[in-house]
């Protein structure tokens, strides 16, 4: 990431976190916009930081794996003499977004309990995403709703590939019957249409979180929202809209002008 500084307010830090945190004014606050086998990624406002954990939270996330660090926590830091970062709390979560329970998540299995595993903290909007071809799978749209609506995020559909069939708002009426109640967009990332709603769930202060399937254009969302290659995409795009997978891990990735868009594992959800 090129931050010298990051204006932690435009990314959601506000009044009521910085009284979690005014106990410990001797840590420094971040957003955590990557973890990487026990390392953090973490937005300061002196710019991202690579923090290990800590004790503390070695200590908790050995009685409650869920307080183990995620994309999108806010979290605190040490600075040791030898430089050394290290996450010394996390503070509360307002949303959390789980995963499938037993289902797959980045092309792998996840049995971290009846309620999943948490793929994100701190959204406060979600999209399921969706390609429009291959036809969009209702049952799977519908699933991956109610995993947003546990998580206390406002829910939306985006329906990718909007360019690969002949009438999208005919595909999004199939969608919204599974969705009452719920935004559902159609968007094309590769030709910038439709994503003028999305702009506003990625405003300063709001984070907007992609759930979907693997290829489901989730990359190609970030990278829209941000006006920058962010995250790897797929390197080729067939006539069936699939090709390969877009990147399998989970980023938070500052928008300019403020807010964020995380993009989380494709998720494969079992039928049923």
């Amino acid at each position: 990431m090129d931050f010298v500084t990051i204006d932690l307010t435009a990314l959601g830090w506000d009044a009521d976190r910085a009284s979690d945190a005014r106990r410990r004014a001797d840590y420094q606050p971040g957003r955590v916009a990557g973890v990487e086998r026990g390392v953090c990624t973490v937005l300061t406002a002196a710019g991202p930081l690579r923090a290990t954990l800590g004790g503390a939270v070695l200590a908790t996330a050995a009685r409650d794996r869920t307080y183990l660090p995620c994309v999108g926590d806010w979290v605190l830091l040490a600075t040791w003499p030898d430089r050394h970062v290290t996450v010394e709390a996390v503070l509360p979560r307002r949303t959390a977004l789980l995963g499938p329970p037993a289902g797959r998540v980045g092309g792998r299995s996840s049995r971290t309990g009846t309620h999943g595993q948490i793929l994100a903290a701190n959204l406060t909007a979600t999209a399921v995403v969706e390609p429009m071809r291959p036809e969009p799978d209702l049952g799977r749209i519908a699933r991956l709703l109610a995993l947003v609506q546990e998580s206390g995020a406002r829910p939306l559909v985006v329906l990718t590939k909007s360019d690969l069939v002949a009438d999208p708002a005919a595909v999004a009426r199939q969608v919204a019957a599974v969705a009452p109640g719920v935004p559902v967009l159609p968007v094309s990332a590769r030709r910038g249409a439709g994503l003028d709603p999305l702009r506003a769930e990625v405003a300063p202060g709001r984070t907007l979180g992609l759930f979907g399937p693997p290829r489901a254009g989730r990359s190609s969302l970030v990278n829209a929202l941000s006006g920058a290659v962010a995250l790897p995409t797929s390197a080729s795009r067939r006539g069936d809209g699939r090709g390969r997978p877009d990147s399998a891990g989970r980023a938070l990735v500052a928008v300019p002008g403020g807010g964020a868009v995380v993009e989380t594992p494709g998720v494969r959800v079992a039928p049923g």
